[in-house]
């Protein structure tokens, strides 16, 4: 049975990946599809993240599924026929509140997988999936410090994916680090543009 799961789980890994790199291409665009692609990615790494025994990973693409949901329905409530959602920023004050939370909601659910699962790297997959969570809400309200949130994410997630066989997962998130750059530079734009 495990060698019936590992077989296909293997394509499925690739599928999703693809769907991610295409959902993150199209958010440097500010194309609505994005949500599309990311929502049938997330859906499949639920599964994938549950047979790598990455719980708090595999609550966070349920948690990405649903934004995914919601992300299309602000884009789409947001446009109007001369322009998309515009890109904003958002005050530090929020965002160090907002860490300060993601660090309190990590060391809890950490210690709570850790005393109670099975859970490989209970605290670091806590403050990667808690910052997460928060990161894809600034994605779907259109918050230009995103980018940032997502390239100290994205760093971690490297190592917890390749630590746990998940290489194709790895190398999507090797590419993710690499085109943060893109999508940073691509919103300043937009954001300078709606401002001015």
């Amino acid at each position: 049975m495990d060698a019936l799961l590992e077989q296909i789980w293997s394509p499925l890994e690739a599928v999703a990946v693809v769907l991610a790199v295409l959902y993150l291409v199209l958010l440097i665009r500010e194309n609505i599809l994005a949500w599309v692609c990311g929502g049938v990615s997330s859906a499949i790494y639920v599964y994938v993240m549950i047979d790598a025994r990455l719980y708090m990973e595999s609550a966070l693409y349920l948690i990405y599924f649903v934004m995914a949901v919601y992300g299309f329905w602000v884009w789409y409530r947001g446009r109007t026929p001369e322009r998309e959602l515009p890109v904003t920023v958002w005050p530090l004050a929020v965002h160090i509140w907002a860490i300060a939370v993601i660090v309190a909601l990590s060391f809890i659910s950490g210690n709570l997988l850790d005393q109670f699962t099975d859970a490989e790297f209970p605290y670091v997959d806590s403050l990667t999936t808690w910052s997460a969570i928060w990161a894809t809400f600034l994605v779907a309200r259109k918050v230009l410090e995103n980018w940032w949130y997502w390239l100290a994410i994205d760093i971690a997630s490297i190592f917890i994916y390749w630590s746990r066989d998940l290489e194709l997962t790895a190398l999507l998130f090797v590419v993710y680090v690499i085109m943060i750059p893109f999508g940073l530079i691509s919103w300043t734009r937009s954001y300078r543009e709606a401002s001015a």
